[in-house]
C-alpha cells in the first residue's frame, strides 16, 4: 500500500466526496475512483458507503483511517527529520504531557532552547501518561512529560522535583465547601468523577479503603476540564491533581485536600536508543543539562 494512495484515501474521507477530493488533489474524478477501488481490491474490503449526496466510511475504513494518519503523520515526521541540518537546527519537536504541576518546568526549558536554536517549533500533545507512552511507542511524540505511577522500564526519564496533590473539586456554593479538607468519608455516599487511568483508580481505591467498593462512580474522566464541566453543573466532585486546575475560576469549581493526602511524582522521559532528529537530540541534551542533579 502506497503513502501517496493512503493521502488520496484520507482525502476523500476529509471532504465526504470524490469529486471535491480530486479538485483538492488536482486529480481527475475517474483516476481517483480507480484508485480507490484498486486499494478496496488489494485489501479485500469495502472501505466507503458511497450515497448519493457524500461518501462515508465503513467499519474497516474507520479502521484504516486511524491507522493512515497514523501511518502519514509518521512518514511526515521522518522526511523532516532526514532534511535537517546540523549546521542550522530546526523542525518539530512533539512534547506529550497531562494536565499537571510539572507542565510549569517546560516554559523555561523551551525559552532558553529557543535562544540558542530560534529555527525550531514546539507541537504540544496533551493526554494522560498511558496515551503520552503510547504515541511516543509508535514514534509520534519525542518527549513525555508523565505523571506518576508510570512504567518506564524502556525510557530513559529525569525525575522531576514537582509534587503534585490530588484534590476534590466542588461547586463553591457545596454542603463540603467549608471544610478544611476531603475525607473518604464525606464522598462515601456521592456521585464521583475518578481519572480514567487504570493505575490511578488504583491509587484512589486505596486512599477510600472500605469505602470503595460502594463507591457511587457516576462519570471516569482523562482529563480534568471535562470533569469540571460536570462538577459545575452539580452533577458529581471529582478528584483531580492540583496542577490541572491551576488557572481555573475559583468563583466557579472549589478545590478541597484531600486527607490523607495524594501526593504524585512527574517525569520527563524519552524511548531509549531510539534515534531522533538533530532538534530533538540536542533538545534532550538541553533537559540533562538544565534537570540532572
Amino acid at each position: 500500500m502506497e503513502i501517496r494512495i493512503l493521502r488520496y484515501f484520507l482525502t476523500v474521507a476529509r471532504e465526504e466526496s470524490i469529486t471535491r477530493a480530486a479538485e483538492v488533489l488536482h486529480l481527475t474524478q475517474p483516476t481517483l475512483s480507480r484508485q480507490l477501488a484498486q486499494m478496496e481490491d488489494e485489501l479485500g474490503v469495502k472501505l466507503f458507503e458511497r450515497g448519493t449526496r457524500k461518501i462515508s466510511l465503513t467499519n474497516e475504513g474507520i479502521l484504516l483511517r486511524r491507522r493512515a494518519e497514523e501511518i502519514v503523520t509518521l512518514v511526515d515526521k521522518t522526511e523532516s527529520e532526514l532534511t535537517e541540518r546540523e549546521d542550522m537546527i530546526d523542525g518539530t519537536i512533539t512534547i506529550g504531557c497531562g494536565e499537571s504541576l510539572a507542565v510549569q518546568t517546560l516554559p523555561e526549558l523551551i525559552k532558553s532552547f529557543h535562544e540558542k536554536y530560534p529555527l525550531v517549533t514546539y507541537d504540544i500533545y496533551t493526554a494522560t501518561a498511558d496515551l503520552v507512552k503510547e504515541q511516543m511507542d509508535k514514534g509520534l511524540v519525542d518527549i513525555g512529560l508523565l505523571l506518576e505511577p508510570v512504567n518506564v522500564e524502556n525510557y530513559e526519564y529525569i525525575r522531576l522535583d514537582v509534587k503534585d496533590h490530588n484534590v476534590a473539586l466542588m461547586r463553591p456554593d457545596d454542603s463540603l465547601a467549608e471544610k478544611e479538607f476531603i475525607t473518604p468519608k464525606d464522598l462515601a455516599d456521592k456521585p464521583v468523577i475518578l481519572p480514567s487511568r487504570h493505575s490511578v483508580k488504583n491509587e484512589i481505591a486505596s486512599w477510600f479503603g472500605d469505602y470503595y467498593k460502594n463507591l457511587n462512580v457516576l462519570f471516569t474522566s482523562n482529563l480534568s476540564t471535562n470533569g469540571a464541566i460536570m462538577v459545575s453543573k452539580g452533577l458529581a466532585y471529582a478528584l483531580a491533581v492540583e496542577g490541572s486546575v491551576y488557572l481555573w475560576d475559583r468563583s466557579k469549581i472549589l478545590t478541597k485536600p484531600l486527607y490523607p493526602d495524594i501526593t504524585v511524582g512527574s517525569m520527563i522521559a524519552w524511548k531509549r536508543s531510539q534515534p531522533f532528529s538533530p532538534a530533538v537530540t540536542r533538545f534532550i541534551e538541553h533537559i540533562r543539562k538544565h534537570l540532572s542533579h
